[in-house]
């Protein structure tokens, strides 16, 4: 079994901003990750609110942060999923669809998932014309028309971006206005090929082989209509990747959050959570990144019980 210091689950934001602090506390240092390292920034078009960057994709942002923690000496294995916990005792363990890692202390920074509407259509197209990704599958529908569901940043993020590739975008949002920062909803209203359907779900999502069109209803006044569309974005938020947690006797809230102290801490010794799994209540890059830091000094402190420390 190797053993390390601490063994940081997940490399998004958080876990990468661990992994920096960790190696750079002279911790011997491990990210997994189920994917490739990076998290759900990726997959952002454009982001604007990071300090020191005025306007930096979220892909060259993760790649940073990637590269940031390898050149410091993190060891980071994509594509290694977590399977198994023992979190009692002084050496925790690991266990993954590789073989079975033993460490002082835990970081779980798993992230979050794309949230489904749940109707019909959703799964069945899934890859072939709905998608949760503006800027992996947005380049597929160049010219075309193309509908966004949602009404938070994600969603006016995609909608920004969907705007300078697809002929049409139209935009379906539940409520009778947006959620998301001023500075985006602002940039929306100036794009003459986004239309808005204010007050509308969807129903169905219809097609043969890929998508075709999806029927609506009005909530207000319960009015049905169907219209043609080559691909449904959904961007209604996340939910937490906190199932491995919950199955190992961490406490999370109502909504699955895991909950933290102020120092990152979980209900079991050793065992800290940063990022989107938690029940912080700010879901940005900003403090994911500063959860992971403090996560990751914290758990220094768990390992090498320095003086200051009482």
């Amino acid at each position: 079994m190797e053993n390390w210091d601490v063994i940081i689950i997940g490399a998004g934001s958080a876990g990468l901003a661990a992994g920096i602090y960790a190696v750079r506390s002279g911790l011997k240092t491990l990210i997994l990750d189920e994917k490739f390292a990076g998290g759900t920034i990726s997959d952002a078009p454009t982001i604007v609110n990071y300090p020191g960057f005025a306007e930096i994709s979220g892909g060259e942002l993760a790649q940073k942060m990637t590269n940031h923690a390898r050149k410091l000496g993190a060891t980071i294995r994509d594509l290694e999923t977590v399977t198994a916990l023992n979190l009692s005792g002084e050496i925790k363990t690991v266990t993954t669809t590789r073989t079975t890692y033993g460490a002082k202390a835990i970081i779980i920074a798993t992230g979050s998932h794309y949230k489904e509407i749940g109707v019909k259509g959703e799964k069945e197209f899934r890859g072939r014309g709905v998608s949760y990704c503006g800027v992996c599958d947005g380049p597929f529908f160049k010219g075309k028309r193309v509908l966004v569901v949602g009404g938070g940043n994600t969603a006016a993020t995609t909608v920004l971006y969907l705007s300078g590739i697809a002929a049409e975008v139209i935009v379906v949002h539940r409520r009778g206005g947006f959620r998301a920062e001023e500075s985006l909803i602002s940039g929306i209203f100036t794009k003459p090929n986004v239309k808005i359907m204010w007050n509308t779900e969807i129903l169905e999502i219809k097609g043969e082989k890929v998508v075709k069109s999806v029927t609506l209803i009005d909530n207000m006044t319960q009015q049905q209509s169907e219209i043609a569309t080559d691909a449904v974005f959904v961007q209604i938020g996340e939910a937490p990747n906190s199932q491995l947690a919950i199955a190992n006797g961490i406490e999370t809230d109502e909504h699955g959050y895991i909950k933290i102290d102020i120092r990152q801490q979980t209900n079991q010794p050793g065992v800290f959570a940063a990022g989107d799994v938690t029940n912080h209540p700010v879901k940005q890059v900003g403090t994911a990144v500063g959860q992971g830091i403090t996560a990751a000094l914290e758990a220094y402190s768990y390992i090498r019980k320095p003086y200051y420390r009482k």
